[in-house]
């Protein structure tokens, strides 16, 4: 066999099997399979994340419980600090006893989780009170040099005596008053087991000391087992249980019971012979929140661990402590499993559903595959038909705006490049502003018309398809609005921003001549494109909102009454404000009557735009801020935002356009580029050809887009990704200012009022 043969054959075999897929009996196969194998992705798909789920909600239920734990426990010890100051008060050996253990006794009611407040002296006495066995509290004072001890209880105030017991209890022999004696700062102990109650406990200690610097006495807050297990919160999980300890396993809180053991030495975690527990001491515990599965002989647990860090008193807690929550997995676990369970049953019931439908939904597929190629040869001949406006082709789309689209098109005959604008009938969502909206476009393309000059775009062509689109016909221009100059290049020399202002005087000139505002004078709607030779050509765009110096009642009253739309005179009613924040002149913002020197006053921030890459003022505080500073606030100093070479007398002609006082700006257009033009510029730093020749060889558009067919064209707002990716790109930025492209997300853009 010859190689050919063999490749024939190779291409053959992918053939056969898409003729085979394409089969009624493939069909019939393949779809109920598909629909098998997406059915049990989805069910396990399905089961993990149910599995995920509920693990994330018992993570998050045993990491509340533990917080809650944890809550309780930081503020039973930060008490410690506000009772120390108390306490100072009353370490005088002097005070009387009556008065001392009364008020030691007021201390101690509502302070949950403490167990003992003493206050100790250096001859051995004792003064101290605290929580008994069933909640109430005794007051006593001890003597090391007597060997006994005095308690009583408090009863309207007053000391109610209720026995005398002797001891061997010296509290300069314990270890908080050898450790505040050391420190001789207020100090936390190690957990130890308190010589009265024996349980394992803490202690806040520290020494009151003299003006010499003699200890006076030494005071306690004292924390035990007991206390704080009263105190932390309980879980509300069934069958949970929380516990505080230590990092080496020392018990500090168990609320899971009512009973501890209590003996001599310090409570651990194995005296509570709980398996969950031995496993939770046999992890590793580290200085954040933390899960953890515990595996025991009566099934796995699960625990959540946070520890309790900080100062605690104004020092530090000398050991690590932690709170741990644990329950079995079964408790909270145990409902995702028999929702697992039930949920494959009703997914193969499902399953077994979806596979009958599908062989009927592949049965229907094939009686309906030829009236689907009759359909495909209908869509290619509706496309083509879609594709011809006019004289034109319709080749590549260049961009989108709410409800205009602009196309790259050819000349059917003369094979002429040109853009095309177009509305088309079906995004006129209103059917109230179809006129109006008619009536606008109307008049751009014929304002667009009866102008002549070199720097107003040019159109050829206008007019309306029987399908109700509106479109016409303009150059295709190559280059780049002014705002995507300078977010592309940044702010750009100060004689090049000369040479580019005379040019859309030239424009405005011949607009105004005519008797019409341009009233959107903004960076997007002036163009720097280059034509052959040609280099930084000026082009003004987007007349959408032209208004007519002269316009009456009589001008447009005929045609407005054949669209029906009402006989107002204007398509912009008087006081209405249009145009955009920062490019517009106070008397335009006040909605009064405009003349030519609004333009002017517009092109005049244009200017500041490309000199300092700014607005004249920030937009940053509010579009009506910024409205209010253009009526009111006096202008900047546009020297101190310029770089490189600004010439006194440019600052002077831009400061008379954008005077608030209409009178006090340039007389006309012709007379504002005059001021231009007699600016000096030295030879060194004059906009030469050979600059702009370099300036250009830096810009290189996007390579134009692929054709689409009519039946992918979408209509996105102004100011959308799509609308300002071609100004980022200079893609024919054209598309984009002619569209109006409106407001925009980027910082310091200028955005359109429409």
């Amino acid at each position: 066999m010859t190689s050919r043969t063999k490749h024939t054959g190779q291409q053959a075999r992918p053939v056969r099997i898409a003729r085979a897929l394409a089969s009624p009996i493939g069909v019939v196969i393949t779809i109920p399979a598909l629909v098998i194998a997406v059915g049990l992705v989805v069910m396990l798909v399905g089961r993990s994340a149910t599995r995920s789920a509920s693990d994330s909600m018992a993570r998050h239920q045993l990491a509340e419980q533990a917080m809650a734990v944890q809550n309780d426990v930081v503020f039973a010890l930060d008490q410690a600090s506000p009772l120390m100051d108390r306490l100072r008060v009353l370490a005088d050996p002097a005070r009387p006893m009556d008065d001392v253990l009364v008020r030691l006794h007021d201390l101690m009611v509502g302070r949950p989780g403490i167990a003992f407040l003493s206050i100790s002296f250096p001859d051995g006495t004792f003064r101290g009170a605290q929580l008994e066995p069933g909640g109430a509290l005794a007051v006593q004072e001890s003597s090391a040099t007597r060997g006994d001890a005095h308690w009583f209880v408090v009863n309207a105030g007053a000391l109610v005596p209720t026995r005398v017991e002797h001891t061997s209890y010296d509290p300069r022999t314990r270890g908080f008053y050898r450790l505040a004696l050391q420190h001789r700062a207020r100090v936390w102990t190690e957990p130890y087991t308190f010589f009265r109650s024996h349980e394992t406990g803490i202690t806040c200690a520290e020494p009151v000391l003299d003006a010499t610097g003699v200890v006076v006495a030494v005071l306690t807050v004292d924390f035990d087992v007991g206390a704080l297990s009263d105190f932390v919160a309980r879980p509300v999980l069934d069958q949970a249980r929380s516990i505080v300890f230590t990092r080496d396993g020392t018990v500090l809180a168990y609320p899971a019971g009512n009973e501890l053991p209590v003996s001599d030495h310090l409570l651990r975690g194995k005296d509570l012979h709980d398996p969950a527990l031995d496993a939770l001491f046999d992890q590793t515990f580290g200085n954040a929140q933390s899960f953890a599965v515990l595996p025991t002989r009566d099934g796995a647990y699960l625990a959540s661990i946070a520890p309790i860090g900080g100062k605690r008193a104004g020092v530090d807690v000398p050991l690590d402590w932690f709170v741990a929550t644990v329950v079995p997995e079964r408790t909270l676990l145990g409902p995702t499993h028999a929702l697992e369970k039930s949920s494959v049953i009703a997914s193969a019931g499902a399953l077994a559903i979806a596979v009958g439908l599908a062989l009927v939904l592949a049965w229907n597929l094939v009686r309906m595959r030829r009236q689907v190629v009759t359909a495909r040869a209908e869509a290619r001949t509706a496309e083509a038909r879609a594709r011809e406006l006019g004289s034109y082709r319709l080749v590549a789309k260049l961009g989108t705006g709410g409800m205009g689209e602009v196309w790259r098109a050819e000349h059917r005959l003369l094979a002429r490049s040109a853009a095309i604008k177009l509305i088309r009938a079906e995004a006129m969502h209103d059917p109230d502003s179809v006129p109006e909206i008619r009536e606008r476009f109307r008049r751009e393309a014929q304002t667009l018309a009866s102008m002549r000059s070199r720097h107003t775009i040019a159109i050829f062509d206008y007019g309306v398809t029987a399908e109700g689109v509106f479109y016409y016909v303009m150059e295709l221009l190559d280059g780049l609005d002014l705002e995507s100059i300078v977010v592309r290049y940044g702010p750009q020399p100060a004689e090049r921003v000369i040479q580019m202002m005379v040019q859309a005087c030239a424009s405005l000139a011949e607009a105004h001549d005519a008797g019409l505002l341009h009233r959107d004078i903004k960076p997007p709607n002036l163009f720097a494109c280059r034509a052959a030779d040609e280099l930084d050509i000026v082009k003004l765009l987007d007349f959408g909102i032209v208004q007519s110096l002269n316009e009456t009642a009589n001008s447009l009253h005929a045609s407005l009454e054949l669209e029906g739309l009402p006989d107002t005179g204007k398509l912009t009613q008087l006081g209405a404000m249009l145009g955009t924040p920062g490019f517009m002149a106070p008397e335009q913002i006040l909605g009064m009557t405009l003349d030519g020197r609004a333009d002017l006053y517009a092109l005049g921030c244009c200017a500041w735009w490309l000199l300092a890459g700014r607005e004249v003022f920030s937009r940053d505080v509010g579009e009506a801020k910024l409205l209010h500073r253009h009526i009111n606030e006096p202008l900047p100093k546009l020297g101190e935002h310029v770089r490189g070479w600004f010439p006194p007398e440019l600052e002077r002609v831009l400061a008379s356009c954008l005077a608030k006082d209409v009178d006090d700006r340039p007389a006309d257009a012709r007379a504002l580029a005059a001021q231009l033009r007699a600016i000096p510029i030295p030879a060194d730093h004059a906009w030469t050809d050979e600059r702009a020749i370099e300036w250009w060889k830096s810009y290189q558009p996007k390579p134009a887009e692929s054709p689409l067919p009519s039946a992918e064209v979408q209509v996105i707002m102004p100011g959308s990704a799509a609308a300002r990716g071609l100004a980022a790109t200079g893609d024919h930025a054209f598309a984009n200012t002619v569209l109006g492209a409106g407001d925009t997300t980027l910082p310091e853009r200028p955005q359109r009022r429409r």
